[in-house]
Formats: C-alpha cells, structure tokens, sequence
C-alpha cells in the first residue's frame, strides 16, 4: 500500500483508509470478531489509516478498534471526531464548546485505548461558536498532547480558510466519489494551497460502486441509505442503468468496480486519502488493488465520458440529513 502524506508535520498514513462506521452496524449486523478479522487484514497489507466518530454506535466503533489496539498492539493511524450532540437532553445537535469537546476526546480516547489520538475532527459546527474560537480550543488539545493533527469535516472553502488563519488544518473530510463532485468546486482547491490533506468519505458511493449493486428493499434501521433520494424509487433504477457502463468498463480491465472508482479518487491529487467502509476482509483485497491501479488518459478520458459531473439523480442527503453541512455553491 503506497502512502501520503496526512498531517502537516510530514506525518504519513496509507494512501486508502478505513471508514469504520459500518464496525457499528450501520450497513447491517456485525459483530466485534468480524470487525478484528478487517482490522488485522488491513494492518497486514499496509492500510493502517483508520477513521472513527464518537457517535458512530455511540462508541462501539471506537471501542472496537480499541479492543483491537489492546490486544494485537497494532501501530495505527486513528482519525475520530467530536461536537455531535446526541445525548437525547438537548435540543442542540451541535456544540464545539471547550467542555463539550474536551469530554467527547477524552472518552474516545478511553475508548481507543491510546493516550493521543493522531487526528481530531470538529465532526460538524457549531453555528454559534465562531470558527476561530474552535480552532484556539482544539489548539489548546494539540499543545496538551491529546492529539496530533486538527480536522474538519463537511466544511466550506471559507470556513477551512478561517480556520486556517489561527493555526494548520492537517485534514477536511468530506463526501466526494464519482456521484457526489461538489468538493471540486473550490474544496479540493484550497486544500492543496493550504496544504491540508483532503480525505473523502464514501467514495464508492455507499455501495453502488461495487460488483454487486445493493437492493434498497433491504435496507434496514439505522442504514443511512434508507433516506438518501439517490437510493429511492425512480431515482434508483436510473442511476444503477447510468452506473452499469462502468460496471462493465471494471469488468474489461480486469478490476473489481470499487477498486477502480477509488483509483479514479486516488487521480484527483496527491493529496486525497479516500476513507471506504466495509466490515469485510473481501471488500477490503478491492480497495488494496486500487493503490496498484495505474490511471491512463485513456481510462480517465473514458469514465467523464461514461460518468460527467452531475450525472447522478437525487440528492446527496435527504433536508434532515443536510443539517450540519456547509454549502458552498
């Protein structure tokens, strides 16, 4: 697994990562021997990028990679986030206060079972605290040594600049894959000239882009495709006959669908680190393939043919969904 660069000190992570929602069951049922089963795979092919969220599972995502760490004393590289508020005693579903992060880091560091966790996001912002105010307060954990690099997920251009004029921003997260292109529209941009690494989330389109096309009807609580309107009705049948192409185009290289739609990811910088989730050791040999994909003019000439900016019907996310993500358009 070939690697780049995640953190503005030169700190380096495998190029691909692990999104590690799905470890709590998100995308159906799992369990924490599965999940180790993942982990140690990855570990031992070189994908050593892991990324978490205190909320996923309400911490049994974190407390599954830390069960892991515990046992196996894997050397990884932990992204997790905090500001989420979903306590059922608040109707605020955002806080970036100082004491609200501080207890959100300090129990997913207990989770984790580490002492520093190498990146720290705001998961999504707190409209009422100012961006720099953020900034002073995640900081002040760097300069504590609970964490090594700062992050932002599902920010603007102007917000990453903001943020970036009180101290280094190592990393944005944002959903980016061949449906979902918004992140061109200065995102990306402003990550490579702040030199901040952008890592996209569900870059094979939440299971669209795999080998075998996922049945909406059966879907089942709390998977979040059940309220996309990409996955939903008309829209559905649609992009699964505008998606078939390049099914096929995978099929005449000789690659699986998600590794070659996570090579096209890998193709739009250096500086991207694409984060897909699975549970499973097999979809995790696809995403390995696509470090060793070699990209030609003729193949990336050919998906904007099959694929061009806004080929998708539906949305990204349904309105309640949306709350909490910068628009920027």
């Amino acid at each position: 697994m070939k690697r780049r660069r995640l953190l503005q000190d030169g700190s380096t992570a495998s190029e691909i990562g692990l999104g590690c929602m799905s470890f709590a069951g998100f995308y159906g049922a799992t369990d924490e021997k599965t999940s180790h089963e993942t982990l140690a795979y990855c570990v031992d092919h070189g994908l050593d990028f892991m990324d978490t969220s205190n909320v996923y599972g309400d911490g049994v995502s974190e407390a599954i990679i830390g069960t892991f760490i515990k046992k196996t004393r894997a050397k990884l590289v932990v992204a997790t986030k905090g500001g989420i508020v979903r306590d059922g005693r608040s109707d605020k579903r955002f806080d970036n206060s100082e004491p609200y992060l501080r207890v959100n880091l300090e129990e997913s560091l207990k989770r984790l079972h580490v002492d520093c966790v190498d990146l720290f996001y705001i998961h999504r912002r707190d409209p009422d605290i100012a961006i720099e105010d953020v900034m002073e307060t995640i900081l002040k954990f760097k300069r504590e040594g609970l964490i090594k690099g700062i992050g932002l997920s599902e920010v603007s251009p102007t917000t990453l600049r903001r943020a970036s004029a009180v101290g280094p921003v190592d990393a944005v997260q944002s959903e980016y894959s061949l449906w979902t292109r918004s992140p061109e529209l200065g995102l990306i941009q402003a990550c490579c000239e702040l030199g901040t690494a952008f890592v996209p989330f569900s870059p094979v389109g939440r299971g669209l882009f795999s080998d075998v096309r996922p049945d909406p009807s059966s879907f089942k609580t709390p998977d979040i495709r059940i309220g996309i309107p990409r996955f939903q009705g008309q829209n559905f049948i649609d992009n699964v006959a505008r998606f078939e192409p390049f099914r096929a185009l995978a099929s005449d290289i000789g690659v699986a669908t998600s590794a070659l739609a996570l090579a096209w990811v890998l193709d739009q910088g250096d500086h991207l680190l694409p984060i897909p989730g699975t549970r499973h050791v097999k979809h995790v040999e696809h995403y390995l393939s696509a470090s060793a994909f070699v990209m030609t003019d003729e193949i990336r000439a050919t998906i904007n043919d099959l694929l061009p900016i806004g080929w998708a019907m539906g949305d990204r996310y349904n309105v309640d969904q949306w709350v909490g993500v910068e628009r920027y358009s």
